[in-house]
């Protein structure tokens, strides 16, 4: 099957990834600091840790245009979109009005737009998942039906050393984050089957929550031989190896994939931050 995945910005990436032809992603923008970043292989993850580490204001994020995701449909191939959580962001809104705008004039192309419900690495599993779909020859309309119950039954945790950006966005509770600045707690975040975010748990110490994360994908997984498991990190690959070795002791995934955030998982995680999915 011919088939391109488009995905925003939000869908974290690694060398190896970054040479598979059939993805391509639409950036998202970032303004702070006085100045306003392209979400794209150029962006300088150092360059902008350190413009959130000065600016006193909260990074303000920017969704694809759907122009931006009408470059990415063009071409013969049948098209998979993967985006950011629409609870999250706007940009499946901008993903789905490109789709229309799109079909207006070739109704024949085939455009899928998957609400990931989630971000990050999660995103890259759904890419990943359609991929292995389509090299085992299933249809358009099934690997449609595949992907949307992987979504449902996929689970997203991460733990961060700064919820600051979080915070200023509104993106979570305010009175876990007084606990967790107050008494030193680590809170471990999660998805929801919604797409938003919920506390999974909280832990005093960095060591211990990272022990405790592992721990949690016993909890909450299931039938972990037949999944793969992504780590995102945010300028911690040392952090990053240290728990997937941690992860492998304990459990047998059928792989594990380490990516780097790009910039919109940059501007969330923060330095140091580690989602994990599975």
């Amino acid at each position: 099957m011919n088939i391109k995945i488009v995905g925003d910005s939000c869908f974290d990436m690694n060398e190896e990834l970054r040479k598979i032809s059939k993805i391509s992603l639409a950036p998202l923008k970032i303004s702070v600091g006085g100045k306003t970043l392209k979400d794209d292989e150029n962006l300088d993850q150092k360059e902008l840790l350190e413009l959130m580490k000065n600016s006193e204001e909260s990074p303000k994020t920017a969704n694809p245009s759907p122009n931006d995701y009408l470059k990415e449909y063009e071409g013969e191939e049948d098209v998979f979109v993967v985006t950011l959580s629409s609870q999250l962001s706007g940009s499946h809104n901008s993903a789905l009005l490109a789709k229309e705008m799109y079909k207006e004039n070739a109704k024949d192309k085939f455009i899928h737009v998957f609400d990931s419900l989630s971000a990050s690495v999660a995103q890259t599993l759904v890419g990943l998942k359609i991929l292995e779909l389509s090299e085992l020859s299933y249809k358009k309309d099934q690997i449609v039906e595949r992907v949307e119950e992987y979504i449902r039954e996929m689970k997203t945790m991460f733990l961060l050393e700064s919820l600051d950006n979080l915070i200023k966005a509104g993106r979570i509770n305010k009175i876990i984050a007084k606990i967790a600045t107050a008494f030193s707690v680590k809170p471990i975040m999660g998805g929801t089957n919604k797409g938003t975010i919920k506390l999974v748990d909280k832990v005093r110490g960095s060591k211990k929550a990272l022990k405790r994360l592992v721990d949690l994908i016993g909890e909450k997984g299931e039938k972990l031989e037949e999944k793969i498991l992504g780590i995102a990190h945010c300028n911690c690959l040392e952090k990053a190896e240290k728990l997937k070795e941690d992860i492998m002791e304990k459990y047998n995934f059928k792989d594990i994939v380490i990516v780097e955030t790009g910039g919109i998982s940059t501007v969330y995680a923060n330095d140091g931050g580690i989602v994990i999915a599975f």
